[in-house]
């Protein structure tokens, strides 16, 4: 009998570390299910990024949306790049054929003159110049280049608006990869609703331009 309740006894002891060891895994594999992976977070201008747990990085940004390097990068960038769009759209009403081609280029320009004047303003704002950063033009996604701006300048008709509508594609397209990499590397929360709009807006146009004849 006392053999008995000695090894019932010594059982049940088992049974509690065996329990109390599952509990304490459960709470560790919790713990690092809720820190997540750590988060490359861009330095300022001149300096070095840094890593931050995601739970640190989601605090800081609920925070503190101050511009990183990535947001004025983005900023300066799309100045450029909108500023080409609308190079292009001034040629349509001159040579291009279609009446949608003519349509689409109104609504671009419509669009894009504002947006450029509110990343001006944002870079006023936040004490930065429109130029800097040492970025190469030919370098941005999408980005015509100067013989491909020089055969659409020579074109007329048809001719001229098939090659505005690859250019125009493609312009839109570096556009939207652009504003999905500041999503992700920038911080400042009005740049991420500018890059919202850019990638909805721009997506859509691609979708209308590519239906076109």
């Amino acid at each position: 009998m006392k053999l008995f309740k000695r090894s019932s006894t010594a059982a049940l002891a088992a049974f509690a570390v065996l329990a109390l060891g599952s509990c304490d895994s459960g709470s560790d594999a919790d713990s690092a299910s809720a820190s997540g992976p750590s988060v490359i977070v861009p330095g300022e201008p001149g300096e070095e990024n840094h890593t931050l747990s995601a739970e640190d990085a989601a605090r800081q940004r609920a925070d503190d949306d101050s511009p990183n390097s990535a947001d004025v990068s983005f900023a300066r960038m799309m100045i450029e790049h909108h500023s080409q769009a609308l190079e292009m759209t001034e040629l349509v009403p001159d040579r291009a054929e279609s009446a949608q081609i003519k349509s689409l280029a109104e609504r671009i320009s419509a669009a894009q003159k504002p947006e450029i004047e509110a990343m001006r303003g944002w870079l006023k704002t936040h004490g930065e110049k429109e130029t800097g950063g040492g970025h190469d033009h030919a370098s941005m996604p999408g980005m015509a280049t100067e013989g491909q701006l020089s055969n659409l300048r020579a074109a007329e008709g048809k001719a001229f608006d098939q090659l505005f509508l690859t250019l125009m594609i493609t312009h839109h397209e570096g556009a939207v990869t652009m504003a999905t990499d500041v999503k992700a590397q920038g911080n400042n929360i009005q740049i991420e609703e500018m890059a919202d709009d850019t990638i909805a807006q721009q997506t859509s146009e691609i979708d209308r331009m590519r239906d076109l004849p």
